[in-house]
Formats: structure tokens, sequence, C-alpha cells
């Protein structure tokens, strides 16, 4: 193995202390730390793509990928100024802001649908309706539906492949809620993974495979892939798409998007005009990268919440599962 000599490390050293001394003023830039869904990943990373470029590198926006979970967990113990959420704020959430003295400003930034894929070479599942979703996925199928046959008695005798989010994920307690009728309650014999490039390779590699994620990473992957139609109750069955979202349509798998400011945090320049560009930039970016922004009149809200500090939630820390953007638009016009 080659070895660097003592005498090369101390030069080595010391040329980069010195790199230090010289880069000195770029370490002294503004910084804003957001963390939390993946699925609200792609929009928040655009923001700060654009903005740090609009702000010449005086202004440096960090954003990791913890789950909504994981982000709320940092978020609340003062760690990040925003965080990343593919769902509201859950009761214990806000108990534990509460008992840190984080106080935030919730804002909803688009619209997702909740995406069922299945193998291309899948032609049996092209259309799945809830009841089959939760036969699969509801806690008490665990190590007893172990094929697509016992799902349903006209598809073929063959294993049934689950991939889904982690526990920490957002997606993860929409999905639950919305198919099994409770959070966080499902069956545990599955690959899960908080990163959805990994979900998306379990499903694509297996003509037996079924997974969820949001839209945008089915769209990014469609030439792998196949999107499920959906069907709530009874009729034809619904596919993910911008129209089904904004018509209502696609229940019960379409759902808000948020982010979360702390506070405090907003009275820093620079969390503040992040916040401003990420709301001005949204009905163009968040399009661009594959969701559905809502009206230019919730932005809008949003911009005026942030201002006058609208504190807390107006989702009661519980999901509500099927909320159309209209409905949306109802609840946050109430300043």
């Amino acid at each position: 193995m080659f070895k660097t000599p003592r005498i090369a490390l101390a030069a080595t050293a010391a040329a980069f202390a010195g790199a230090l001394c010289i880069v000195t003023p770029a370490a002294h830039a503004q910084l804003v730390k957001v963390d939390g869904s993946s699925t609200v990943f792609p929009i928040t990373e655009a923001m700060a793509e654009d903005f740090q470029k609009s702000k010449k590198g005086k202004v440096k926006v960090t954003v990791g990928i913890s789950g909504t979970g994981g982000g709320f967990k940092k978020f609340c113990r003062g760690e990040t100024d925003i965080s990343d959420a593919s769902r509201p704020i859950l009761k214990k959430e806000m108990d534990d802001c509460k008992a840190a003295g984080v106080q935030y400003i919730e804002l909803p930034v688009a619209y997702d649908a909740l995406t069922v894929v299945i193998h291309p070479d899948n032609t049996w599942a092209r259309t799945l309706t809830v009841a089959e979703l939760r036969k699969m996925w509801e806690a008490g199928s665990q190590g007893k539906v172990k094929t697509w046959k016992q799902v349903n008695p006209a598809w073929p005798d063959q294993p049934l492949k689950l991939f889904g989010p982690g526990a920490d994920s957002g997606t993860f307690d929409y999905f639950t809620e919305a198919i099994n009728g409770k959070a966080k309650s499902s069956r545990g014999d599955f690959t899960a993974s908080e990163d959805d490039n990994v979900l998306v390779q379990g499903v694509s590699r297996d003509v037996n495979a079924l997974g969820y994620f949001g839209y945008s990473y089915y769209l990014e992957n469609k030439d792998k892939l196949h999107a499920a139609k959906i069907v709530e109750k009874t009729g034809p069955g619904v596919e993910p798409s911008f129209e089904s979202v904004i018509n209502g349509t696609y229940q019960p798998l379409a759902r808000p998007i948020f982010i979360y400011i702390n506070s405090k945090a907003l009275d820093r320049p620079e969390v503040k005009e992040f916040v401003e560009f990420y709301m001005k930039s949204a009905e163009t970016l968040v399009r661009e990268v594959k969701y559905v922004p809502l009206p230019a009149k919730a932005y809008a809200y949003n911009i005026e919440h942030a201002n006058k500090k609208v504190l807390g939630t107006k989702f009661g820390g519980e999901n509500k599962v099927g909320l159309t953007i209209e409905q949306l638009m109802q609840l946050e016009a109430k300043l």
C-alpha cells in the first residue's frame, strides 16, 4: 500500500490551512438548512439551486432527505430552518415542537399524485381497487397474503413482492391511512426504503413486484414502470395525472405537500428571502419537477401567512385524506 511521508502530510496540511485562510469569506456565507420528505425534495432542491444562483454564492441552502418524520424530529429540535413534509404535522410532532419552544408556519406548496407502480410486463393488475390494495397492505395480511392470486382469484398464483417507503416517510403515513384506514397500520414484511430510487429499481426488476411513491419519481422512470389506475369505490379506474389531481378524480391518493418554517428562523433575512423566492417561483418550478402547482392565489396566501407569521397547522395534527385542491384553498383562505 502506498504511504504518504509525514513531511508530505504536514506540507499538505499546511497548504490546506493556507487554502482555508484564502477562502474564509465564502465560509461566512449565510446558511439555510432544510430536511425532510423525499417527495418534496425535488421541489425544494430546484428552489435551492435557483435561489443560490440568484444570490451569487452569498447564501447556501442545504436540502437533506430524512423522510417527513425524520425531518420533523430535526425541525422540532431546532436543528433545521425548514422542514419538507409530504403530510401535515402530527399531534406528537406538534407536542415535540411545543416542548422545545419551536413555533412554525405551515405552507402547502404543491399537490402530488401518490402513484402505485407495477412492472410493465404485469398485465393483470393494470387497474386496482382500494379494497385490493388494502388486502395487499393491511397489517393482517402479513405472512398470510403471499401471492397475487390470494388478492384476486383471477390473478396468477405468483409471489407478491411489495416495495414501499419506510416508517419515517410521510408517504407511508398517507398511503396507510388512505388505504388501510389508519396511519402507519401496515404489514411489515415488505422491502422498505426512504430512497424512492431503491423502490423504483426493486419494482422495475421483478414482474411480480408492486410499490408506491410520489408521481414525479414515476414520471422520471415511466420507461421501466407502469402506473396502475385506481378505483376508489366503483366505476372505471383513474390514472394519476396532472388533470386527475386538478379535477379531484384521483382519489384517495391525491394529497397536498408542504414546507414548515421555524418562525424564529424567518427573522433571518436569508430564510425570509428564500421562502419568498420559493413561493414566487413555485408555479414554474413545481411543474418543472413534475408536481401539480397550486393556484397562484395559494402562493400569495403563503407569502401573506409568512409575513404575518400565521402560526400552527390547519390540519389539527392529522391527515385529511381525499382533500381536493379546491377544499385545500378554502382551508387556506382562513387567515
